[in-house]
C-alpha cells in the first residue's frame, strides 16, 4: 500500500510541472527566467549584471514551472565550438526537488539530434550534478565571473 501511495504522490507532482522552451522574443517567459537568474546569480552570487545578461537574443531558453510558478531556468547557445549549455538556476527555496535535473534532461532531449559537442562551464560545487547525466570534466579549473569552474563535455 505504501508503494502505491508514493506512486500517486509522484504522479500528482509530475502533473504540476511544465517545462517551456522559448526564444528571446517571448517577453513574459523571458522576464520570469531573468528574475530567477537575478535572484540566483546577481544577488546570490554577486555576478555583475552585464556578465549575466549577455548573448540573450541568440540563446534558446527553458523555464520550469511548478504549479504555474517559475522555479528553474537554463539556456543554450549554438556556437562554432559546439552547443554551450548555461545559466542553470533554481530558486533557493525549490532546490533539492530535482527541478535542475528535469530542466537539464529536457535540454539534452531537445539537443539529441544535433551532432555538435555539448558542453558547459560548471561551478565547482555542482560538478557531481552534471556527472550524473554523462558530463565529464576537461581541462583545468578556471575563474569566470569571480567563481571557479570546470569545463565539462557531454559524453553520452
Amino acid at each position: 500500500m505504501l508503494i502505491v501511495q508514493k506512486y500517486i504522490i509522484l504522479h500528482q507532482i509530475k502533473k504540476m510541472i511544465e517545462i517551456k522552451k522559448f526564444g528571446f522574443d517571448n517577453k513574459p517567459l523571458r522576464e520570469k527566467a531573468f528574475a530567477i537568474r537575478n535572484e540566483v546569480f546577481v544577488i546570490g552570487q554577486n555576478c555583475p549584471k552585464e556578465l549575466e545578461y549577455e548573448s540573450e537574443e541568440e540563446s534558446i531558453h527553458f523555464l520550469l514551472l511548478k504549479n504555474n510558478h517559475a522555479v528553474a531556468t537554463a539556456r543554450y547557445r549554438i556556437l562554432n565550438s559546439g552547443i554551450k549549455m548555461e545559466r542553470f538556476a533554481v530558486i533557493e527555496k525549490e532546490r533539492g526537488h530535482g527541478y535542475g535535473m528535469m530542466i537539464l534532461k529536457e535540454m539534452l532531449r531537445d539537443l539529441k539530434d544535433i551532432d555538435k559537442t555539448k558542453y558547459l562551464h560548471a561551478q565547482v560545487q555542482v560538478v557531481d550534478f552534471y556527472k550524473k547525466v554523462g558530463f565529464k570534466k576537461t581541462g583545468k579549473l578556471f575563474e569566470e565571473a569571480g567563481i571557479m569552474h570546470y569545463k565539462m563535455i557531454y559524453c553520452n
